[in-house]
């Protein structure tokens, strides 16, 4: 990161700003925040987890709850699961996505309460959630499921599956399925094999009571470097935000920075 990961530059704003949705023309009060100054705002909560109260007013982000209000209302509109689709395609165009092979996996955070918790099994029974994870084979990530810390990695394999967007930026079709889908003994599972051979994927998942398949973890090390890249925006290592649409908002903004990262390595 940057020593000011939460600066948005031109480029990126350039392709965030259309998707906001506009202001009414009369609208009442005063005069809102620029919407680029509360997205760097939001950055900064994301960045360094600090309670919205304490944002730094010096650097004119506005109020907290200025931008938690903006955040709210962002979220509802859709802008970050847009943006998110928006630089798959663009990594896709520059043949940055390997859709050879998407790996599935889960990782534990603690959380403070409120819906898609639940005790957890690795941390005492504490209250925390999950978060289920598919990237492809160059670990960008293409889906991120919320749920409770006590549901089973393998109860969302469908849905992430099914949860990949459609991804434009070839000639055809959008795309949105890779051809094969690596996990672990966790997600062993006879239905969940056939569902996903109906869906015209190969599944590479070891099984329980027999050795793993050969290879398979140097295939799959790039979703544990896909949540290491995640859980470096500290508000998502714990979840502070009790609506689990509020803490989904994160998510997809930090999928999106991921993926300008690495869409930016390309052009350098």
């Amino acid at each position: 990161m940057t020593t000011r990961p939460w600066i948005v530059d031109d480029d990126l704003w350039g392709l965030i700003e259309p998707l906001l949705p506009p202001w009414p023309e009369r609208s009442p009060g005063l005069r809102p925040v620029a919407d680029r100054l509360c997205l760097q705002g939001i950055l900064y909560v994301l960045v360094n987890d600090i309670a919205w109260q304490l944002l730094p007013l010096e650097l004119g982000f506005g109020s907290g709850q200025t931008c938690w209000r903006r955040l709210d209302r962002w979220q509802q509109a859709g802008v970050f699961d847009q943006l998110h689709r928006l630089l798959l395609a663009e990594l896709n165009a520059a043949g940055e996505l390997d859709w050879s092979r998407a790996c599935v996996d889960g990782s534990h955070i603690r959380a403070n309460g409120g819906a898609a918790t639940g005790p957890s099994p690795v941390d005492r029974r504490k209250t925390g959630s999950k978060h289920h994870l598919i990237c492809d084979g160059k670990g960008t990530p293409l889906k991120v499921i919320t749920t409770a810390a006590n549901v089973n990695d393998i109860t969302q394999t469908l849905a992430l599956v099914d949860g990949i967007p459609p991804v434009a930026g070839r000639p055809g079709r959008p795309r949105r399925r890779p051809e094969a889908v690596l996990g672990d003994k966790a997600y062993d599972s006879r239905a969940v094999r056939r569902e996903l051979r109906n869906r015209r994927i190969q599944p590479v998942i070891s099984r329980k009571g027999t050795p793993n398949i050969k290879g398979l973890g140097k295939l799959r090390y790039v979703v544990e470097q896909t949540f290491a890249l995640l859980h470096q925006f500290k508000r998502l290592a714990v979840r502070w935000e009790r609506r689990p649409e509020l803490h989904n908002a994160f998510v997809s903004l930090a999928c999106s920075l991921i993926c300008w990262r690495r869409l930016k390595k390309t052009g350098s």
